[in-house]
């Protein structure tokens, strides 16, 4: 049975909190932050308000190129004039969006210490690793689907369907 764990508000506006402070405390400063479509693009508006860094996008989750593969290239050729990215997305989870991600911007000759990556939720045994996290959690241990405020708004039918989308995560 697929446990479902509300994060609130609270506890989401401080995990912006938490990742705002890292990216302060660290000597590697990001020129933009780019929110991951769709599960990012929330986190990341308010990583901008809370840091001042300007914010971009890519619609990723919907797999329709011109909004995915496109700006990924043009983001990439923005790393070899010395730009900075921070991509942002809610968790990392199996790592398979931030392993594409990784790809497309390798295909573009990003350059790699000029990107990072964020999530409100690290999954430690995820086969890809990010560089600034709110949360870590273990999914060989935790199962839980955790609905972030801008999905509470969503049917559970849809809600259940997301989380039976790749089993493994929660089974």
């Amino acid at each position: 049975m697929t446990v479902y764990t509300l994060v609130p508000q609270e506890e989401f506006v401080a995990a912006i909190r938490t990742l705002a402070a890292a990216l302060a405390d660290d000597s590697w400063k990001p020129d933009f932050i780019i929110g991951v479509g769709r599960g990012g693009l929330a986190p990341a508006v308010f990583l901008s308000h809370a840091t001042g860094l300007p914010m971009l996008s890519v619609d990723y989750s919907s797999q329709v190129k011109d909004f995915a593969d496109e700006p990924l290239v043009k983001l990439a050729r923005r790393t070899q004039s010395g730009e900075r990215l921070l991509f942002l997305d809610d968790i990392n989870d199996s790592g398979r969006t931030i392993g594409r991600l990784r790809a497309k911007l390798a295909d573009g000759a990003a350059v790699p210490d000029s990107i990072r990556f964020a999530t409100l939720i690290d999954n430690v045994s995820s086969l890809q690793t990010v560089d600034y996290r709110a949360r870590t959690i273990d999914r060989r241990d935790t199962k839980d689907w955790f609905i972030f405020p801008w999905e509470a708004v969503a049917p559970d039918v849809t809600i259940a369907e997301d989380a039976a989308a790749v089993p493994e995560r929660i089974a």
